[in-house]
């Protein structure tokens, strides 16, 4: 018997719903309005929460919680990391005339765009190729390393095929040359195990939108002893690295978010896990001629990229919006452009499937009747779309 109709949310690497129990700690923290910068009772109430969310996220990490810095997203955490080492401040030291800087053709917006910026004041950048599953070599950055190389910045979990890049390499790599390491871990807080000492970086950036907390608050990881410049100035907010007051609301939240993420984890991963293949098998059952895009194995364990060929990935994700499903053609930042992905096409993936792939990533919220929904809608949303493709041999 068919199912009824029902909204299935299948977008969680563009953002995810606020956790119940973060959502409780935001009404909770309402009242406490106090600048946490202020000496009064007002002010040290909001500090307090604020340390006590620092110390939640630190010790989630494996950090130290002087080695977490609150920012406004993961976007201005990477940032700040990327013009940090052009900045020739006194606090950093004496700065490369023209630094370099080597990265992967894979990386988030955030830091391709910076970095396309960066190299018109002078600096010096490597794109690092990955192969058709969407993973660095590291012997290739080794190769790239140069004497004026002052940073590498690596992704940790890409956020259109889920490959997960093997950063600690990477990381060895860079500090047998004193050279600094960053990754963008957006994608695999929440979803990737790990603590700091196991990847070894310099900075780590995260967003909190990302593992059910809110929008507007993100942080950067420093490890104790690396200088850098901050991106905004103005106070002496957040040990002076990061101007403006504290969005104590949002830190709170993010705090939960994180006592959440520690009681639940281990469980969901697996959960996440079965639901992927559940979904994955039912799709190579049900749909021929499509591909897997993204590494088979070491991948996050809700997103699925999936290549349906002769039709476009966009005729698809409108069809499955009217059924109710949400998914994703790509990156969600890039949405509304026509241009094709740049990660798919990284990978060496002809044009045609990389407009006709979609991305499936899945949350805590989602359940088995989710993917048994996506499994009934998707087929004849193919078949259909397929009979109205030029491209389609009936």
């Amino acid at each position: 018997m068919a199912n009824k109709y029902r909204r299935v949310y299948a977008d969680n690497n563009a953002t995810t719903p606020v956790h119940p129990e973060v959502q409780k700690a935001i009404i909770e923290a309402l009242p406490i309005f106090g600048n946490a910068s202020s000496l009064h009772q007002y002010g040290r109430e909001a500090s307090h929460k604020i340390e006590s969310a620092r110390q939640k996220i630190a010790g989630f990490l494996g950090a130290s919680p002087e080695e977490i810095v609150f920012t406004g997203c993961g976007t201005e955490s990477n940032n700040t990391v990327l013009n940090s080492i052009f900045c020739g401040c006194q606090r950093c030291g004496k700065q490369q005339k023209h630094p370099h800087v080597i990265t992967s053709k894979i990386e988030h917006p955030s830091v391709l765009t910076t970095l396309k910026c960066l190299e018109r004041r002078g600096v010096e950048v490597s794109y690092i190729n990955v192969d058709k599953y969407g993973m660095v070599d590291p012997h290739e950055v080794q190769k790239e390393i140069r004497d004026n190389t002052s940073l590498i910045s690596i992704m940790y979990a890409n956020n259109e095929i889920g490959t997960i890049q093997p950063l600690k390499e990477i990381s060895e790599i860079a500090h047998a040359r004193n050279i600094l390491m960053h990754t963008d871990a957006v994608q695999a807080v929440g979803k990737v195990p790990f603590k700091l000492a196991d990847i070894d970086v310099d900075f780590l950036s995260l967003s909190g939108h990302k593992v059910y907390a809110p929008k507007g608050i993100g942080v950067l990881y420093v490890r104790k002893g690396i200088n850098f410049c901050p991106l905004i100035y103005g106070g002496h907010h957040e040990g002076n690295r990061r101007a403006g007051t504290e969005n104590s609301l949002g830190i709170i939240a993010l705090g939960k978010a994180f006592e959440m993420l520690e009681k639940e984890m281990p469980a969901e991963l697996v959960r996440m896990k079965i639901l992927r293949q559940k979904l994955k098998d039912g799709i190579e059952k049900l749909i021929p001629e499509i591909s897997f895009n993204g590494h088979p194995l070491d991948v996050q364990p809700g997103t699925l990229n999936v290549s349906i060929d002769y039709i476009e990935g966009e005729a698809i994700l409108l069809h499955l919006d009217l059924e109710g499903i949400a998914v994703s053609t790509g990156s969600a930042c890039a949405s509304g452009s026509l241009d094709p992905s740049h990660v798919m096409q990284a990978l060496g993936i002809p044009i045609e499937k990389v407009h006709s792939s979609i991305r499936f990533s899945l949350g805590r919220e989602n359940t088995p009747e989710d993917i048994d929904y996506i499994l009934e809608k998707l087929p004849p949303i193919v078949e259909k779309l397929r009979k109205m493709s030029p491209l389609y041999k009936r």
